[in-house]
């Protein structure tokens, strides 16, 4: 299942829980989708950052890892 898929299905959950409510085994397919969407953001917004340089004032450039250590 691709992510947008992912995120269709949490949808659908969520509104058939407003809607109808949902069955033990529609609530553990959320809380698991819902952890597999926040884990996968995480690793995203991680390998970003990772990937940002920081221009210092004096012309050097360091990474958000380095920063951090000052």
């Amino acid at each position: 299942m691709t992510m947008d898929e992912k995120i269709a299905r949490i949808n659908e959950l969520y509104h058939k829980a407003k809607a109808e409510g949902l069955s033990e085994e529609e609530k553990e397919e959320q809380k698991a989708l819902r952890a597999d969407y926040v884990r996968s953001f995480r690793e995203n917004l991680r390998a970003t950052l990772d990937n940002v340089s920081i221009l210092e004032p004096d012309g050097s450039v360091t990474t958000p890892k380095k920063s951090i250590k000052n």
